[in-house]
């Protein structure tokens, strides 16, 4: 199972790149960051001092859109990393929640993300695009550049669309049934659309919180540390309500029903660990969602995800043990989950 960081690009970017620095170090393969502009820094920027100070580790967004970039300025971007320090990048690509949102416009549809992908995915890969009319291709491009694209999806519809056409699959939760019911509508997608379902890579993230015990104190402290978390994802959730009803065979009743008490969200605190809006998230989903306790909880659960079929393992590194997160997975629980 390949290990993955996710961080917040919060100023200094410095820190961004020595945490990425430190996970590398520690085994993990992948470093993610948001890509929210007006949230956060931009990523790009910082993705080329990460990867020219690191030697292996693959980076991306977790994740980009269609819609606050031209795809070709997207994909040019992936080309002239991957030019400068080789394969090392992967697209992953969503509606674009927060960044839309925090910029006054509504999330992409899933035609929008479909189009972007294919000319995104071409483009990085030395191929010729069709940008509405004018087709294009990179022409200083090298032979042997190619750029994976992974879609972020929850709905149906979306999933669906993730199987057919997306290179990875990225859920964000790591609860097992949800788990199991999310990569086998993928799979079977895949598989419907003639593809081998096996090169549909699948990527959980999810916040990680290692305790020093399971006593009810430890465990208090990590679940307010990552219930920010069930609010993000209560924000995708409650799309799918309003399109779906809050009660459909299209979308599970333990997805839906934890966001009834929901009131709102505001997107200055999003994906932090002190975020207001979050208080309607109960104990029990912060421990389906996330993986929180000590480090032979993770382990178990970690076991259980790869028996599931999930390829990557990725970790919300967004709260108040950050380095120790890190240091644990890279020291115990990476070496005892891959052998």
């Amino acid at each position: 199972m390949d290990f993955g960081l996710v961080l917040q690009t919060d100023p200094p970017a410095s820190k961004v790149v020595e945490l990425m620095q430190r996970a590398e170090r520690s085994g993990f393969t992948y470093g993610w960051t948001f890509d929210s502009a007006v949230l956060w820094q931009e990523p790009f920027v910082i993705y080329s001092q990460i990867l020219a100070n690191t030697s292996t580790l693959t980076v991306g967004p977790m994740v980009t859109n269609p819609g606050t970039r031209t795809w070709e300025v997207t994909a040019s971007t992936f080309a002239t990393l991957n030019d400068m320090f080789g394969n090392r990048t992967v697209c992953g690509i969503g509606r674009g929640d927060s960044a839309m949102r925090v910029a006054g416009r509504t999330p992409n549809t899933l035609a929008r993300i479909s189009g972007a992908m294919k000319v995104i995915r071409a483009l990085g890969s030395g191929q010729e695009a069709d940008l509405g009319g004018t087709v294009v291709r990179f022409p200083w491009i090298k032979e042997g550049a190619e750029l994976p694209v992974w879609m972020a999806a929850y709905g149906p519809k979306a999933l669906k669309m993730t199987g057919e056409e997306a290179d990875g699959f990225i859920l964000q939760l790591a609860d097992l049934y949800l788990t199991e019911y999310m990569v086998k509508a993928v799979k079977d997608a895949a598989v419907a659309a003639g593809r081998d379902p096996s090169e549909v890579r699948i990527c959980v993230a999810a916040p990680a919180y290692v305790t020093d015990d399971d006593s009810p104190e430890a465990l208090a402290h990590a679940r307010d540390q990552c219930r920010w978390f069930g609010g993000m994802v209560g924000n995708h959730v409650a799309d799918l309500v309003s399109k779906y009803g809050e009660h459909s065979s299209q979308v599970p009743e333990e997805l839906t029903d934890y966001i009834k008490a929901r009131e709102g969200y505001d997107y200055s605190h999003h994906g932090r660990s002190d975020n207001p809006d979050t208080q309607f998230v109960p104990d029990e989903i912060v421990d389906r969602f996330c993986l929180i306790g000590p480090v032979e909880k993770h382990i178990e659960k970690l076991n259980a995800l790869r028996a599931l079929g999930v390829d990557q393992f990725a970790v919300y590194d967004m709260h108040d043990a950050q380095e120790k997160v890190i240091d644990v997975y890279g020291t115990t629980v990476i070496p005892a989950v891959n052998g």
